[in-house]
């Protein structure tokens, strides 16, 4: 199985565990005398089922993305690095908005405001970050559609 494959399993078990978990919680209490729609020690049954096999996946793959060196980077510090730095874009993308602002005086004599960062140098961080996220997202993806996931 790829890496991308164990991915997309993986996504889509956490989907059918909260699924199955509404659907129990529908059908744990019933009026007395009623049967529920559906059997609660089946779905439980496959509640764990499946969150037995997403624990198999989640540590096959955190092993993958551990043992998988990519231009001197193991996948996990890539996933990392991308994390990180889409965070830091978006406070600087914040920061870049706000300076940017123009803030309007009636008079002469009120408060003028002005930024204290040059919003042109931190846009230019802003792309440099844009790019670098760009080309780790694309080594992810060609690697999770190459790689063998390892088990």
């Amino acid at each position: 199985m790829k890496l991308a494959e164990a991915l997309q399993e993986r996504a889509d078990l956490n989907r059918n565990i909260s699924s199955l978990q509404d659907r129990i919680e529908r059908i744990v209490l019933v009026q007395e005398g009623e049967c529920p729609v559906e059997d609660p020690q089946e779905l439980l049954h496959e509640l764990n089922e499946s969150i037995s096999r997403l624990e198999y996946l989640i540590a096959a793959i955190n092993h993958t993305n551990d043992q998988t060196v990519i231009n001197g980077m193991t996948l996990t510090q890539m996933i990392a690095r991308k994390d990180a730095l889409s965070i830091k874009l978006g406070a600087y993308k914040d920061f870049v908005r706000e300076a940017g602002r123009n803030t309007s005086r009636a008079r002469g004599t009120e408060i003028k405001v002005i930024p204290t960062v040059k919003a042109s140098e931190l846009q230019k961080e802003i792309d440099l970050m844009s790019k670098e996220i760009r080309l780790l997202d694309n080594s992810l993806q060609e690697t999770n559609w190459t790689r063998e996931l390892m088990e």
